[in-house]
């Protein structure tokens, strides 16, 4: 009867210790959303090993990083390369004799044409058009500016780029950089003779010797642009400049020099001289979906193009490590894979930029420009060798190891141009980032923000254009005088000047997406989930450890609490039953 009586009693104990287990799973999951991140970051395991890359997209990314000179072919064999080349269309001429599409197809790119539509604002971008918080604006500046153009003689950005396809400059992108380098002031050329610079005579390049060297564009050749916009090494971006030439693994994991020593190609890999990856439209939440409908692995992502489905190759991280990137068999590969919904893979391992030795500008007041020594202008240099002030262009502030402005983004942005009214009582943006923590697109990004403060039309409230290089009489780096330079630039592109000129701050957004850190340097769990942490400035969410609502605390405490209790009353009752058992 004993016996029986405890057998009967048994369904009553599994009920309560179902009740007790879902009990428990209700707290560890309230505590989990409440506090356990600190208690997880206190295990050690905050920055999870990931997952490896998907082989067949590290081997196609690797045939991308930049292999060296020769493959099928050793250029330096070649006897039209041979020749005494006289200036950089010559050398392109002698290209396309083999490469007879390239220069058509390097002039349908944002690269030549500087110029693209926007479908989803309306808008018409492109360095012709844009104006930015650094040097202003192309137009009027051509021939400095344009010394960037991957051509040669855009002089005029009233005018499309040349449509010559021997003024396309094969070189710049695929000649040995030591060998071969635009000059600044020549609208895209290199030097054919001897010139002064600085005080030194400076010699033109050996366009044959150049022309012999060529490979796939390394890091170098992509730099030569992109680290120095802006006027100067690291400048502009804050993630890019000449310290990804030969990076460590601390710098960049991916651009490690002395590992898997990746070219910018093997990331912004197109086909048809198409580069993936433009700032004007990013892909801020990339899809792993094709136009038919159907999922494709992430990790071909980069490998397709429109005709197998998909708009354009992807740039993105999860092209090649998927958009569960860790290792889930973890209670913390579970947690840190449920953030890539709503956080970019930037925003945890790149935890600051300029990282590399290099500063990046951080403010730029134009307000100041123009000012006088002694009738001559001057400069200021700060403690550490960067320039604070110069007559030509005001004041600066620059920085290094510096941590990302974080913001919710969809991949859009809407950019203030010189025909949009602004309000100079606020701070305005020069790129308004699209985005919000409900739209489904958006995830939290990495930023650089730029601050400046730019000319603009105090009676019509817009930016206006600067004309700044040249030796004419009316270029602010030559006569530092701004009642001539503004109305110079706004004329030569046939806008309205009122002659009221005012300066107004400015804010410009740059996405951070290099300078990937080694994982044992990713951002910790606790400086974003952290009253005034990392992400203090992101609304639209509730973040455990940055968010205090007491209801949902006490319920947390409360489940916890009522765990303890369903634990201690099954322990109790094993005992009794134990014993009764034992009695009889």
């Amino acid at each position: 009867m004993a016996n029986f009586a405890s057998k009967g009693r048994r369904p009553h104990i599994k009920a309560l210790r179902g009740l007790v287990m879902a009990v428990s799973a209700l707290s560890f999951v309230s505590l989990l959303s409440l506090s356990n991140i600190e208690a997880l970051a206190a295990s050690g395991q905050e920055t999870l090993p990931h997952s490896p890359v998907n082989a067949d997209a590290k081997a196609s990314a690797l045939q991308l990083s930049g292999k060296p000179a020769g493959g099928t072919a050793d250029h330096s064999k070649f006897e039209i390369l041979q020749q005494d080349f006289k200036s950089g269309p010559e050398v392109t001429k002698a290209c396309l004799s083999c490469h007879t599409e390239a220069a058509d197809q390097v002039q349908h790119t944002l690269h030549w044409k500087w110029e693209t539509k926007n479908e989803a604002t309306g808008q018409t971008l492109g360095k012709r058009t844009v104006i930015n918080s650094f040097c202003g604006n192309v137009a009027s500046n051509e021939p400095r500016c344009t010394s960037c153009h991957a051509g040669y003689g855009w002089e005029d950005m009233r005018q499309p780029p040349p449509s010559d396809p021997e003024a396309v400059d094969c070189l710049v992108c695929h000649a040995d950089t030591a060998l071969y380098k635009k000059f600044p002031t020549k609208a895209g050329h290199p030097l054919y003779e001897p010139t002064p610079w600085n005080g030194k005579i400076v010699q033109p390049p050996n366009l044959s010797m150049a022309a012999q060297s060529v490979t796939n564009p390394q890091r170098e050749n992509c730099g030569s642009c992109h680290y120095y916009g802006g006027g100067g090494d690291g400048v502009k971006h804050g993630d890019l400049d000449s310290s990804l030439n030969h990076p460590d693994a601390a710098l960049d994991v991916h651009m490690n020099a002395d590992g898997l020593n990746m070219a910018c190609t093997a990331c912004h890999s197109g086909s048809g001289h198409q580069w993936p990856g433009s700032r004007y439209s990013t892909e801020a939440k990339p899809t792993t979906i094709t136009n038919d409908g159907e999922e494709t692995k992430t990790a071909k992502i980069r490998s397709l193009d429109q005709h197998a489905g998909l708009m354009e190759p992807s740039a993105s991280c999860e092209s090649c490590h998927s958009a569960r990137p860790h290792d889930g068999n973890d209670i913390m590969g579970i947690k840190l894979n449920d953030h890539t919904d709503t956080v970019a893979c930037q925003t945890c391992h790149v935890p600051e930029f300029a990282r590399g030795g290099v500063a990046t500008k951080t403010l730029w007041d134009w307000s100041t420009a123009g000012k006088l020594k002694d009738g001559k202008p001057y400069k200021v240099m700060d403690e550490h060798g960067h320039p604070s002030y110069m007559s030509e262009k005001g004041d600066f502030e620059y920085a290094e190891n510096v941590q990302p402005f974080y913001s919710w983004f969809n991949g859009e942005t809407t950019w203030t141009l010189l025909d949009d009214t602004i309000d100079p009582t606020k701070v305005v943006e020069i790129n308004a980032l699209g985005g919000s923590a409900t739209d489904g697109k958006s995830r939290i990004w990495p930023f650089k923000r730029m601050h400046s403060r730019q000319p603009y039309d105090k009676a019509n409230n817009q930016l206006v254009y600067n004309h700044v290089f040249g030796k004419d009489d009316t270029a602010l780096w030559t006569n530092f005088d701004w009642d001539k330079s503004v109305p110079a630039a706004m004329e030569f592109i046939g806008k309205d000047f009122s002659g009221e000129l005012g300066f107004v701050d400015t804010y410009m957004y740059w996405p951070i997406t290099h300078m990937v850190a080694p994982k044992e340097q990713a951002v910790r769990c606790t400086e974003c989930h952290a009253k005034e942490g990392r992400l203090d400035g992101i609304t639209g969410i509730y973040m455990p450890g940055r968010d205090n609502f007491k209801w949902l605390d006490w319920i947390g405490y409360a489940a916890f609490g009522l765990t303890l209790l369903g634990v201690l009353i099954h322990a109790l009752l094993r005992i009794i039953f134990r014993n009764r058992k034992t009695q009889a």
